[in-house]
This record gives structure tokens, sequence and C-alpha cells, in this order.
């Protein structure tokens, strides 16, 4: 608490609050992160499972590998950190642009999600517009759209660009942001790890949770080494008590 206290003089200053999210805060709800001493990415080829190619090589073991994912992130629950960003809304428009494509923003009850790297909720057709969410266990991989063509992940894969709309709309928010939270990212992927830069622009005050540090460390106002579950419910109750 004692360095979120830094700017509690500034709380009712704080209109609209942009939150950056990653890999991180959803590991505290048992979804692995890419990244690290235990991510995914050291147990598995990367240009094997997340690249259009490899998708197109093998859609069977890309699909595989999706659904088991699918299956852990169903099972998840939003933890304290999802929650804690939830329940800013209730003293500023809160924006949240997550590089997680798990859905845990929207379960936990944010109204505002840009999901900057797609959601693997969705399923959408390889080639036709065909997009739909799908809840259920997918048990013929791979599956086919009704174009006859194969349907994928709604996911960004290596080598794709973002959903062109959805970063716009992203890069907006971070400009024209107060505050901005930056919680569970290295900022090592582009062009996500760019939003901060936007916001800073904009003179916004920049709160980094983040056990290590990032790339963009130096340029950060508040720095907490620690996880989001346990640190954004500090910062909320200092939102809290500045209203109550």
């Amino acid at each position: 608490m004692k360095m979120f206290e830094l700017i509690k003089d500034q709380i009712k200053n704080f209109k609209k609050i942009a939150v950056v999210t990653g890999a991180g805060i959803s590991q505290e709800s048992g979804i692995p992160t890419f990244r690290g001493k235990d991510g995914l990415w050291k147990n598995y080829d990367v240009m094997k499972l997340a690249t259009i190619d490899a998708f197109y090589e093998n859609p069977k073991l890309v699909w595989e590998w999706y659904n088991e994912r699918r299956k852990n992130i169903f099972q998840a629950q939003p933890n304290l950190g999802h929650k804690a960003i939830a329940e800013l809304e209730k003293y500023a428009e809160v924006v949240v642009l997550t590089q997680n494509i798990d859905g845990l923003h929207q379960k936990s009850g944010s109204s505002k999600v840009l999901e900057l790297h797609g959601s693997i909720v969705t399923i959408k057709c390889s080639v036709c517009d065909y997009k739909e969410e799908i809840l259920t266990e997918i048990s013929d991989f791979p599956p086919y759209c009704k174009c006859g063509n194969i349907l994928r992940p709604d996911v960004v894969w290596f080598g794709e660009s973002l959903p062109q709309k959805v970063w716009q709309n992203a890069i907006v928010f971070a400009s024209e942001c107060d505050l901005m939270i930056i919680a569970g990212t290295s900022l090592v992927v582009s062009p996500a790890n760019t939003l901060p830069i936007y916001a800073k622009q904009n003179n916004a005050t920049l709160i980094e949770i983040n056990p290590e540090s990032t790339e963009m460390s130096e340029e950060m106002d508040i720095i907490i080494r620690n996880t989001s579950a346990k640190e954004l419910p500090k910062l909320v109750s200092l939102f809290r008590t500045n209203y109550d």
C-alpha cells in the first residue's frame, strides 16, 4: 500500500483508466504463461503450433493443442486481480487492453475489454467471414466451416497483424487515459508494448505491477514488484477510501 499512497491525492483526478494486462495476471488463475522458466514455449515448438504455416501443414495437431488450452481456460476462474480491475469501474471509465485470450476479464465483470490478440473462446473460418463463440468441447479435428474450409482459433498467431479496429481503439484509449496500470506483462511483445508510450505522451500516471522488471520499467511512475492478485486489490481499496 505504501507505494500506492504516492498517488492518493490524485485518485479523484483519474477519470479515464487504461489497464494493460498480460499472461501474468491469468497465471494466478492457473493458466500457464508462455515465457519464463515454466512457460509453455519451453515445452513446445512455437513454429509448429502458433503460425499460419504450421496450421495449414498440420491443422489437426494445432487444434488438439488449442483444445487442451481451451479446456484449461474454461475451467479457470477470475482471481482477485481480475475482480479488482472490474471494481475500478465504480470510480472511473476503465478500459482493459489485454494480450490474453482467455476471457477472464469479461468473466470477472469488466465491461470494456479490448482483446488485442483475439479470443480462444471464438473460432473463425480460415477463408470466409464466419465467426462464432464455442464454449463446448470440439470433438472432430480439424473442424470445418459450412463453406468447406478449415475453422481455426480466433487468435493472433506469430507473424499475423493485430485486429486493426481493436488496435486503433486501444491506441485511442491509451492516448486519452489519466492513469495506466500495466499488470502481469513483460512488455516484450510488439505492438502491445508501445501502449505505455501513448499514455506517457498524454502525461498519464503509469503504474507497473509485475514480479520482474520490464522493458519499460524506467518510464514508470510507480513500480510494484509483486503479483496482480496481491496488489490490485490494494489499489482499489485506495479508490474506495477516497470515494466513500
